[in-house]
């Protein structure tokens, strides 16, 4: 996508991370919502369809409880996202009631996309709520979760609802103008990156860690929700959201923020869904041969190829597939638990049943199970 073609993007996620929500953690910037608010109006009388992916429930909370810093502990995190979320909500509610736009609560943690089809009745509501008119605002639900199956960060949740909803163009609003050549804090002479492909290994090396207490994200995370999102070819926009009508601005296709373009052919539904998969059960040490069937040919996965395997995975689990180096080649589900896999790696495919007395499925991974890293 380029940025003419930014103003024939019918379907958008707009992300707002914490800091611009609560005023680098002085509670909620309710004048900045309501401005990002008036845009997103504006969008929708532009028959724009538009779904709000908003960070800062636990920012919120933290403000309301008088907690100078982000606690570790995971039950003062989940109360302070319970008492957040309250005023988040009402803030964006009473907003766009200002434009008779009826708004909806969608909290969502890992199970809602790890299950086919929780992740089919997610879509299938927020594809009804856009139909009915509603903008769907959408965050984790921090209540419940645990870091072991969170999503990270926001960035990646709205990534992972733009797959969900095939959207055109993912907006991440950020306290930076987008993605620049350096560190732009540290370094005067770095440059803001109009445009790239989101395949571009050299922005690996641009990105850190996000400087904020407030958040977790952080360039890295804003590039690798970039290249999820682009799985179902929907280009992002990273963008400084205390810039005036920056989203109109977008909108028109005017040269601001870091523009990532999908430059790949979206792959089929299920294989989103799989791309979107975030805990990983265990890893396949795949031989050259393998390595070299899966990304030229687009084959499946046999035991024959595989060197080694760690974990403690069961059958239909989500593994990792990588290189001798460690480098992950593919991610899919396997068809044969841990213990039976190390029985069956490196032999032939006919040789599975002498083995383990039984055969489930020729393949350790089917095609169809399994999609590629890059």
């Amino acid at each position: 996508m380029k940025r003419a073609k930014i103003k024939n993007a019918k379907r958008w996620v707009i992300k707002i991370g914490s800091a611009l929500l609560t005023d680098d953690g002085a509670g909620l910037d309710h004048a900045s919502i309501d401005a990002w608010v008036s845009q997103i109006a504006e969008l929708l009388a532009q028959d724009k369809e538009i779904i709000l992916v908003s960070s800062g429930a636990i920012a919120e909370g933290m403000s309301r409880l008088g907690w100078a810093s982000r606690p570790d502990n995971i039950h003062d995190l989940q109360a302070a996202a319970a008492v957040g979320q309250m005023g988040l909500i009402q803030a964006y509610e009473s907003s766009f009631l200002r434009f008779n736009r009826p708004t909806a609560q969608i909290l969502l943690d890992h199970d809602d996309v790890a299950s086919r089809e929780r992740y089919l009745n997610a879509r299938g509501v927020l594809q009804r709520l856009i139909e009915m008119g509603v903008v769907p605002i959408v965050n984790e639900n921090d209540t419940v979760v645990t870091d072991e199956i969170r999503f990270g960060d926001n960035d990646t949740l709205a990534a992972l609802v733009a797959n969900l909803i095939d959207a055109e163009l993912l907006v991440i609003l950020t306290d930076k103008d987008g993605l620049f050549s350096a560190n732009p804090d540290v370094d005067a002479s770095a440059r803001l990156i109009s445009e790239a492909q989101t395949a571009d290994s050299s922005l690996d090396k641009l990105v850190g860690e996000s400087n904020s207490g407030l958040g977790r994200g952080g360039m890295i995370t804003k590039l690798q929700a970039a290249r999820l999102a682009a799985s179902s070819g929907c280009s992002t926009l990273i963008a400084g959201g205390r810039n005036t009508n920056i989203l109109l601005d977008l909108a028109q296709g005017q040269a601001k923020g870091t523009l990532l373009a999908a430059n790949q052919k979206p792959m089929a539904a299920r294989k989103q869904w799989l791309a979107g998969q975030l805990q990983v059960r265990g890893d396949l040490i795949l031989d050259a041969g393998a390595v070299d069937v899966l990304i030229k040919h687009g084959r499946s996965l046999l035991p024959v190829g595989i060197s080694s395997a760690t974990g403690d995975f069961q059958r239909g689990d989500l593994v990792s597939c990588k290189d001798i180096n460690g480098v992950e080649i593919a991610r899919g589900l396997v068809n044969y638990s841990y213990a039976d896999t190390i029985r069956i790696q490196g032999c032939s495919t006919g040789s599975i049943k002498d083995i383990l007395g039984y055969k489930v499925d020729a393949e350790l991974i089917h095609r169809d199970n399994l999609v590629l890293s890059r």
